[in-house]
């Protein structure tokens, strides 16, 4: 998947969880958690839906850096792509 691919996943996924969300008001480099008004717990279960639609493990210890619209969408593209490693 590419960015743009990703980023409709992640956009759509919000929606689920913010339906009020307006789009062409979410700027790419402020806090998404703050733009949209998210509580701990909608963070949580959008991190959670990115998990079950991407196939992407993102550890409890990765979710300090994914911060901004950009952060999330880059760091679900390096694992979309990232070939699998086969556990040797």
């Amino acid at each position: 998947m590419n960015d743009i691919e990703v980023r409709a996943v992640v956009l759509a996924t919000l929606k689920s969880i913010a339906p009020e969300l307006e789009e062409p008001a979410l700027r790419e480099d402020r806090p998404l958690r703050l733009q949209v008004d998210l509580d701990s717990i909608d963070w949580l279960n959008f991190l959670l839906r990115l998990h079950d639609r991407l196939k992407v493990e993102i550890p409890e210890s990765d979710y300090q850096r994914l911060v901004t619209l950009a952060d999330i969408v880059n760091y679900l593209v390096a694992r979309v792509s990232a070939p699998h490693k086969s556990g040797r």
